[in-house]
């Protein structure tokens, strides 16, 4: 088996010769890890680049056929220098455009942005902007382009109250609207997430311009950074990273909420069977009406990287398969499926320093029931 895995210069962003390795799911020294068979991983950016911390990375496929990505970098998670940077992969080719800065606001740092272009081609980039010491004192903002990502409105107030944060791309519901899984942080402490952090949506009218709350999911430990997908007009099930410390612990799980009436109410968290380390995930529909959940196989590390697919609607996902897996954390996971049918999924690693994008078929998990 061979697989490739490609690196940027610096400077120049030009492509290295592709290195061929004769093995797959370990780590090589000092590397980000290597994929599965059918999976190529390249990195994106790492230290060479603005923002030496990066966390997380959001990813949305443009009408032109471009893939443009906002990362949130600085120094460090809480330090004041933090701000939002944009990047362009043009469509056909395989150089990713120098960062600029697209957020930021003086005294303040930006973190976990959300780019994604709605229909019709507004692009909207959610984002929290924190007035804190702890992501308990942040507040959700916005911002629109209507050409494309290449240049953005004047930022807004999606969501005042403190503690409010987002993480995943919002959906288009069947009745038009948008739904944006959102959550609220509460605990004031950067090594604890508290037992009341609940998840919730905004429900967004294109019509009216308006955003509207639904009721707050609540769990045994706390959940945070929903991902969400519809399944008929009524059902819709989302599913949550856990609440909780970092410290090892042996009932660490995924939470899970349902609602049956469109997206307007939702059920309280339930503990799921997939493991959690209070590390994010990513969930979404596939064209095909598949479901792909992307999380850590793990209760106490963010490793190894899973991807589960679901083909009977959420109710069992036995086709599973390691994305990447070796001595290193693979962590925060954005996931996509471009038109051309390719599934992409961005994921921090390095100590929170380098972006990679992995990019696979639905076919290199459907039929595999172990990391292998």
């Amino acid at each position: 088996m061979v697989v490739l895995i490609r690196d940027r210069k610096k400077g120049n962003w030009a492509m290295n010769e592709a290195i061929t390795l004769l093995a797959a799911g370990f780590l090589l020294a000092g590397s980000p890890g290597l994929p599965g068979e059918g999976i190529s991983i390249t990195k994106i950016f790492g230290t060479e680049i603005p923002g030496e911390y990066k966390l997380p990375a959001s990813i949305t496929e443009l009408d032109n056929g471009d893939l443009y990505l906002v990362y949130y970098g600085g120094s460090g998670e809480y330090e004041e220098d933090s701000r939002l940077w944009g990047s362009r992969l043009k469509k056909e080719e395989t150089t990713w455009s120098r960062p600029l800065v697209v957020a930021d606001a003086p005294f303040y740092s930006e973190g976990n942005p959300v780019v994604w272009q709605a229909p019709g081609g507004l692009v909207w980039l959610f984002y929290v902007q924190r007035y804190g010491a702890t992501w308990s004192d942040s507040r959700i903002q916005a911002k629109i382009s209507k050409d494309g990502a290449r240049t953005w409105s004047d930022s807004f107030v999606v969501a005042a109250e403190l503690g409010m944060m987002v993480r995943s791309h919002p959906i288009v519901l069947k009745d038009g609207d948008y739904l944006l899984p959102v959550y609220h942080e509460t605990g004031h402490d950067p090594e604890f997430v508290a037992p009341d952090t609940c998840s919730l949506f905004l429900r967004y009218s294109p019509r009216t311009h308006t955003f509207t709350e639904t009721n707050r999911i609540y769990s045994r430990k706390g959940n945070l950074q929903p991902a969400v997908v519809q399944l008929t007009d009524e059902h819709l099930v989302a599913y949550c990273r856990r609440g909780g410390g970092y410290e090892p612990i042996h009932d660490g799980y995924m939470v899970r909420s349902e609602s049956h009436d469109g997206g307007r109410t939702w059920s309280q968290g339930v503990e799921t069977e997939f493991p959690n380390p209070n590390g994010s995930l990513q969930f979404i529909k596939l064209r095909n009406g598949h479901l792909l959940l992307v999380y850590n196989d793990n209760m106490n590390d963010e490793r190894p990287l899973m991807a589960a697919i679901s083909t009977d609607g959420a109710k069992t996902f036995p086709h599973k398969r390691n994305i990447v897996d070796g001595d290193n954390v693979f962590s925060y996971p954005t996931a996509i499926q471009t038109r051309d049918g390719k599934i992409h999924v961005l994921y921090i690693t390095d100590e929170r320093k380098t972006i990679m994008h992995a990019v696979f078929d639905e076919n290199a998990i459907l039929g595999k029931s172990s990391a292998k």
